[in-house]
């Protein structure tokens, strides 16, 4: 954890991960916006890659909730991502910046953005598969924010967004750091139960496990995922 405090190469990653993952969602984007299609197969696009972007967020953030590879050259990264349950608490952001900002915690996803654009732009995908793909990569994003505004806003319009289920809420979220082991989605939680199922059988938790690995640690915790 001091070293992720204490050596810029990190905070740079972060930043290349950030502009590569918004650089790409882009990119794809405008590659499904070349393949138009109706309002019923839109919606049926969003909503698939909804579901699956909450579950495979909350399925990665289950896996580094449970990582302790702290010697690796990325051990530092995984170390400040435990920082969430100490400091859960985000600095006031705009959301554009809470978007870009932490999707530099998202290394994977740039290698699904680049999988996914090879896919549209070799294979030959069906309009609708494009459309999924774009959207499944722009909401892992929207992922980050929906729990920045879990954990710092409670506007009128954030209220309405988490009432029609398109948010995540404080209600539901609030056991993963109050207990161990549950509710790791953080797009709108919908697909927690299949994850806490997952989580007893496969996940060892955190409370007992990484969650001690920062007893001792006495840095500023600059780590808010």
């Amino acid at each position: 954890m001091a070293r992720y405090e204490g050596q810029a190469r990190y905070r740079l990653l972060g930043k290349a991960v950030s502009i590569a993952n918004v650089s790409l969602q882009g990119w794809l984007l405008a590659l499904a916006w070349g393949s138009p299609v109706g309002v019923p197969r839109q919606l049926a696009a969003f909503a698939a890659a909804f579901l699956l972007a909450d579950f495979v967020n909350g399925l990665v953030h289950m896996y580094m909730d449970g990582n302790d590879d702290y010697t690796s050259v990325v051990g530092p990264l995984v170390a400040a991502f435990h920082l969430h349950h100490r400091t859960p608490k985000y600095r006031r952001a705009n959301l554009l910046a809470v978007y870009f900002n932490e999707s530099g915690a998202k290394l994977w996803l740039v290698g699904y953005l680049l999988l996914a654009i090879a896919a549209v732009r070799m294979a030959a995908v069906p309009p609708v598969v494009a459309w999924g793909l774009a959207w499944f990569g722009i909401l892992s994003s929207v992922a980050e924010v929906s729990h920045y505004c879990c954990h710092v806003l409670d506007s009128g319009w954030v209220r309405v967004l988490r009432r029609v289920g398109l948010l995540l809420s404080m209600r539901h979220h609030g056991p993963h750091h109050r207990l161990d082991n549950v509710n790791y989605a953080f797009l709108n939680g919908a697909t927690d139960p299949l994850l806490n199922a997952i989580a007893r059988r496969w996940a060892p938790g955190y409370r007992d496990n990484t969650d001690v690995h920062y007893a001792t640690y006495t840095g500023a915790g600059t780590a808010n995922r």
